[in-house]
């Protein structure tokens, strides 16, 4: 069984049906990428899976567990970190206090969040530069590291990255995207949802492509690449 399977899942907006039985596995080791327009449910998705909205019907299952009714901290504390969209990151605590919360499930092990730590400052040495200063004055580019760093702090087995490179200049975007095969390189699977299509697919292993809820399309990375309803609606072509 994949580490991360989702089976018929159906999400609800009040009477606005946002996830119509979707079907979804990811690998251990693999980056998957979720693919779409705006609308299209792929933060619902990972907000489904997080736990921090629950599915009229279908599972999702972890390691072989079902976590479908699970609450959100249980889900962190069994392995799946979520770096949401638009960052959320709490602007008046400094980054130390920042990568701190992200480490709560790992209760007072101060060695263990210490190690953590130290992982993230290396992968993001902006971050050790700028421990003592406060989240909300940190560029666009820190706040993104941060995000990332804090969902890193609990050591997860699967870590789930929401539109990473939204609003970054080209040069960062293009770091966030080094950083997340490194990521993936020191262990760590990840789900990926991003509009930039194109860098998304260049950086998976195998992606999905959601519309309205549905999964219409799905693949190797490569194969979806070269397809040509993904390059006329995705990649801007012709």
């Amino acid at each position: 069984m994949a580490l991360l399977q989702i089976k018929d899942l159906h999400t609800y907006y009040g009477h606005v049906h946002a996830l119509k039985g979707l079907d979804l596995e990811v690998e251990e080791g693999e980056i998957v990428s979720l693919i779409g327009a705006n609308g299209a449910g792929k933060t619902t998705t990972l907000r489904t899976i997080s736990g921090l909205i629950s599915p009229r019907e279908g599972s999702v299952y972890f390691d072989d567990e079902n976590i479908t009714e699970t609450p959100a901290h249980r889900i962190v504390e069994a392995g799946i970190s979520h770096a949401p969209e638009g960052r959320e990151i709490f602007s008046t605590l400094t980054v130390n206090e920042n990568l701190n919360m992200g480490a709560y499930v790992l209760g007072g092990d101060t060695d263990t969040i210490e190690k953590n730590r130290r992982r993230v400052f290396d992968l993001f040495p902006r971050l050790e530069e700028r421990k003592n200063q406060l989240g909300g004055t940190l560029s666009g580019g820190e706040q993104q590291m941060l995000t990332i760093g804090r969902a890193l702090m609990a050591r997860p087995r699967i870590v789930m990255l929401d539109e990473p490179s939204l609003g970054l200049a080209p040069m960062l975007v293009k770091a966030i995207f080094n950083t997340i095969r490194e990521i993936n390189g020191r262990g760590v699977t990840v789900l990926l949802v991003e509009q930039n299509a194109r860098a998304a697919l260049k950086v998976a292993d195998r992606a999905y492509v959601l519309e309205t809820g549905r999964i219409v399309l799905s693949g190797s990375a490569k194969e979806l690449l070269r397809d040509e309803r993904v390059r006329k609606a995705y990649l801007g072509e012709q």
